[in-house]
């Protein structure tokens, strides 16, 4: 595999261990000592912080126990698009765009769906959107995430 589709798969990984609040499987793809910043793109004012975490072991708290847990029927749904990778040697970057959806079922009803039903049965509204701004460093061989920047299009409570 290609060192640019390392770098996506790692995306992957953390989008997927986000939209399924596992920080055990997020922490894994971090240094022990990377850092997250969290920011709001105010337009031509500039991006303000809006948090930072600290260590694998904050990463993983965070991810766990910082997003509201999934409704009944419900589910987060990242994707990523657009992703710019640069390498060189063993340090790396990428930079995608994200949006985040909210996807909520409806639960079938006791006696089954009503005759003329069909399709997919629920709504699923975006509630995010930005950038995700990583560094990696291969150490022994093994790609990690040393930072990452979030950069939200809306305001964020953090």
């Amino acid at each position: 595999m290609s060192t640019e589709n390392e770098i996506r798969e790692i995306v992957s990984r953390y989008t997927r261990a986000a939209d399924q609040r596992d920080g055990k499987a997020l922490a894994e793809l971090f240094e022990a000592d990377a850092d997250v910043s969290v920011h709001y793109h105010r337009g031509p004012d500039g991006d303000e912080l809006l948090g930072t975490l600290s260590g694998g072991a904050q990463i993983a708290e965070a991810m766990s126990t910082s997003m509201a847990p999934h409704p009944p029927l419900g589910w987060s749904h990242h994707t990523t698009y657009d992703h710019l990778v640069s390498v060189d040697g063993d340090e790396a970057s990428i930079e995608t765009q994200f949006i985040t959806f909210d996807v909520v079922g409806i639960r079938k009803p006791e006696g089954g769906w009503p005759e003329g039903t069909f399709g997919a049965q629920g709504t699923i509204k975006p509630i995010e959107s930005g950038y995700y701004r990583f560094s990696f460093r291969r150490t022994d061989g093994v790609w990690r995430i040393r930072h990452l920047g979030v950069l939200h299009d809306i305001p964020y409570v953090y």
